[in-house]
């Protein structure tokens, strides 16, 4: 009887610090940004004379904005949301990704996990050190094109990411 009221004792004083386990604190994409960003890797191609399209995701993955230039091919919906999931998701840029694939046999299979791509294109956002989102960019001729585009895009939108 002792040894059960010891247990229910320390049982209802461990209650108070579980109930204070700290909550994870996150930031993340606003809509408004994410919509800039989009607009800034469309426009930044444009200048090149590409037809491309654009998607931003949040730091889970999610698209939070789209945009096809006129004149960009369908399929450029499809690559620059992989591209943006793939960057998101990995917190790296897909060209070093695709650059890892090609020279470390470990990583051989990461293009075969579903909705990651390993072409160039696709640039983490960050807040600080912290990936908020990503944006990818597909349409251009050449994947460095595409990600040349998302990183000008980013960087007309830096000032605002801190």
């Amino acid at each position: 009887m002792n040894t059960s009221r010891i247990l229910i004792a320390a049982t209802l004083a461990a209650a108070p610090l579980l109930a204070h386990a700290q909550l994870l604190q996150e930031r993340n994409i606003p809509l408004s940004l994410a919509q800039q960003i989009a607009q800034g890797a469309v426009a930044a191609c444009a200048q090149k004379g590409f037809n491309v399209a654009a998607t931003v995701v949040d730091r889970a993955g999610t698209v939070r904005a789209v945009l096809r230039a006129d004149n960009a091919g369908p399929h450029t919906i499809d690559g620059s949301r992989a591209k943006a999931y793939t960057s998101a998701s990995m917190r790296n840029t897909t060209a070093a990704i695709g650059e890892n694939v090609q020279k470390n046999p470990a990583a051989q299979f990461v293009p075969a996990i579903p909705g990651v791509i390993a072409l160039a294109g696709g640039v983490p956002i960050r807040a600080g050190n912290e990936v908020i989102g990503a944006v990818g960019v597909a349409g251009a001729p050449a994947g460095p094109t595409d990600g040349d585009c998302a990183a000008a895009a980013i960087e007309a939108v830096k000032d605002q990411l801190s």
